[in-house]
């Protein structure tokens, strides 16, 4: 049975920001809400238990990178992900369409699916509505996400129609493929690329066949930044108030403000784990490269107003040593602090709406970058 359920807890009377209550068979998630990325069962350089202890409610997986190595049967085999990574908290797969998309000449796109050649081995593979549901079941995610093509942009308005009705059509196949006895939720996925019209159609077809939840896909594909979020205002608004809005593969810290000050519930995004890795760090008042010579001898911890363990026990000279020795602890104590610091500010965002605040909690988010970042 699926036992999927949203409560709608709070709304900003001075914007669409919204603090809300995620139900699912594996726990509450508490939005708004940043997803750590898992792309291979695993947040690069955190251990399940740092991932709790920093605040994760939920992660995401990637469904293309499982289903080719080590492969759904066998996750499902050893009792699915949760067994397979230790983790009992919830867990949502993309559906394998952004990295399928990604493959460029390597894929080739038809009313069926998508065939597409392995970025490891070269091998042949298809990837339907139909089997992405199956694979996405057989890792046991407690919300799977309809599979759909993730426009490029730019892109010409005949390709995005083309590829949004498309979208709209495989999702119905989705919604068919999947009969929730395993207990997931099934989200569908908004496209249109950046034409207003198309985002209201793709929609209203996706509402017309009912998910448990919407998201906005083929946002942070190298558009400027007022775009996007032009989008947002534009996409959100649309969606039923008593469902999840997911705006996927998004992004900075600003993203997620300007999200959440637009109705945004659930966001994702490879950026605080990545940047962490290349010795980037993010904090209150800004980016700092902990790579730099300034930070040789700085005694001072990476972020003063951060409370996470790194910037309780290091220092900002301890972190560049490692990160100039190519130390493996380097992106264990940069992943930890770059994780904490985006779960606490949607925390904050949570508190901030429940107190009717979330207009000054957003000013003094910018207050203190200013001339910073």
């Amino acid at each position: 049975m699926n036992s999927f359920k949203f409560d709608l807890l709070h709304t900003d009377p001075h914007s669409q920001a919204r603090r809300g209550r995620i139900h699912t068979r594996r726990g509450v998630i508490e939005t708004p809400i940043f997803m750590p990325v898992g792309t291979q069962a695993t947040v690069k350089a955190m251990l399940p238990e740092n991932l709790k202890e920093v605040g994760a409610q939920i992660i995401l997986a990637n469904t293309y990178h499982l289903f080719l190595r080590p492969g759904h049967e066998l996750v499902k085999r050893l009792g699915g992900l949760h067994a397979f990574m230790n983790w009992d908290k919830p867990i949502l797969t993309d559906s394998g369409g952004f990295q399928v998309f990604s493959l460029g000449d390597l894929r080739k796109i038809t009313e069926e699916g998508v065939r597409f050649q392995s970025h490891l081995d070269g091998s042949s593979h298809v990837l339907t509505p139909e089997s992405s549901i199956s694979v996405q079941q057989a890792l046991g995610a407690d919300i799977i996400m309809a599979f759909d093509e993730c426009i490029p942009y730019p892109a010409t308005r005949e390709y995005v129609q083309d590829s949004t009705d498309r979208s709209s059509r495989w999702a119905q196949r989705c919604k068919k493929a999947h009969d929730g006895t395993d207990g997931s939720a099934l989200f569908g996925i908004v496209q249109g690329g950046m034409y207003s019209d198309l985002r209201r159609k793709s929609a209203e077809e996706l509402m017309h066949i009912g998910f448990d939840g919407y998201a906005v896909g083929g946002l942070s594909v190298g558009e400027e930044a007022p775009l996007m979020y032009d989008m947002m205002a534009q996409t959100l608004p649309l969606l039923p108030k008593d469902r999840p809005r997911y705006v996927m593969g998004v992004g900075t810290p600003e993203n997620l403000i300007e999200g959440v000050d637009r109705g945004v519930d659930m966001f994702d995004c490879v950026m605080p784990t990545r940047n962490a890795r290349n010795g980037v760090l993010f904090t209150s008042f800004g980016k700092i490269s902990i790579k730099q010579a300034r930070y040789v001898d700085d005694p001072a911890p990476v972020d003063p107003a951060c409370d996470c363990y790194v910037c309780r026990h290091y220092s900002r000279a301890y972190l560049r040593h490692l990160y100039q020795s190519g130390e493996i602890l380097s992106s264990v104590l940069n992943t930890y602090h770059n994780v904490h610091y985006y779960l606490k500010l949607m925390e904050g965002a949570r508190q901030a709406i429940a107190s009717g605040s979330f207009q000054d909690y957003k000013k003094d988010f910018y207050r203190l970058r200013q001339g910073n970042d």
